[in-house]
């Protein structure tokens, strides 16, 4: 009878616990999804619904208006080019560099490897601060050049790190000496095992770096001056600024409305139009970042 009351009881707290526990998840899930859903239906509202508050989690008045109103803006379309060759060429540029430098470090016979480490590492608290880069870029002619997006932080060191501590947990020495036997040198060996076995870390790090370069703003709002090379970012800086409303040229209510729900409108199609790529890109990495970031900061 004991036994019998013990199964209960425990049978009835991990009920409890598991009634918890998915009451809590469902809130966390509700809190981060809402946003987006809120964030979607309003674009796809109308711009009275959407400046009269009437939107909460369907579309109000279907439209498609402020996407019209986006896309129909032609330099929008630059702005796309030019931030996806930024994104695809900057990002395979930091993972080249990235995995260059993480392999070396991750071979534990480099002479002075922890001297290396900590220099990397010193450069993640301290950096020279944005008048001495900007004057870098400047003396090495990069300014309004599409280099000047590219090559400052072609190399993350948290990346960096994350990197060399995957290649040393997962590939053994062993599988280095064995292929050292045969007569494989350290670019094949690099080359031929070290980047096929790091896909896992590969795609983390690559996903990482390509949502930096996708959000990037600052960097283009302080070398670039020539709008052919503005990444899109700048140029929905430019819609928003052009849509702002001067109260005091208005004075019918009827238009300021209008005016208002516009704006108001545009922000949120202007939102989508600039997460949506990388939303729908990270489902396909997704199952190697969990592995790799797990195995890359934990291991080691």
């Amino acid at each position: 009878m004991s036994v019998s009351r013990q199964s209960i009881r425990k049978s009835i707290d991990d009920r409890i616990f598991y009634c918890v526990v998915y009451t809590i998840l469902t809130v966390l899930t509700v809190s981060l999804l809402y946003p987006i859903i809120y964030v979607l239906s309003s674009s796809l509202s109308s711009g009275l619904a959407v400046s009269t508050g009437k939107v909460v989690l369907w579309p109000v008045d279907f439209s498609i208006e402020g996407y019209r109103r986006v896309f129909g803006y032609t330099k929008i379309w630059v702005g796309y080019r030019n931030t996806v060759f930024y994104t695809l060429a900057g990002t395979l540029i930091n993972v080249l560099i990235t995995m260059f430098c993480a392999y070396p470090l991750a071979r534990r016979n480099l002479p002075h490897r922890g001297v290396i480490t900590f220099l990397f590492s010193f450069t993640m608290i301290f950096s020279g601060g944005m008048i001495p880069t900007y004057l870098l870029i400047s003396s090495l002619g990069m300014l309004n050049t599409i280099w000047a997006m590219l090559i400052p932080g072609a190399l993350g060191v948290y990346q960096m790190i994350v990197t060399r501590t995957f290649i040393q947990s997962t590939i053994p020495l062993e599988l280095m000496e064995a292929t050292q036997i045969d007569g494989c040198n350290d670019f094949l060996f690099f080359s031929m095992f070290v980047i096929p076995l790091s896909k896992a870390v590969i795609a983390v790090i690559a996903l990482q770096y390509a949502v930096g370069h996708w959000n990037s703003y600052f960097n283009a709002y302080l070398y670039l001056s020539d709008q052919k090379l503005y990444p899109l970012q700048l140029y929905l800086r430019e819609i928003l600024v052009l849509s702002q409303i001067d109260v005091s040229e208005l004075v019918d209510e009827d238009t300021l409305v209008r005016m208002q729900g516009m704006a108001e409108l545009l922000k949120f199609a202007l939102i989508v139009v600039a997460t949506a790529p990388i939303m729908c890109l990270y489902p396909f990495l997704q199952k190697y970042f969990v592995t790799g970031i797990m195995i890359g900061s934990l291991k080691g």
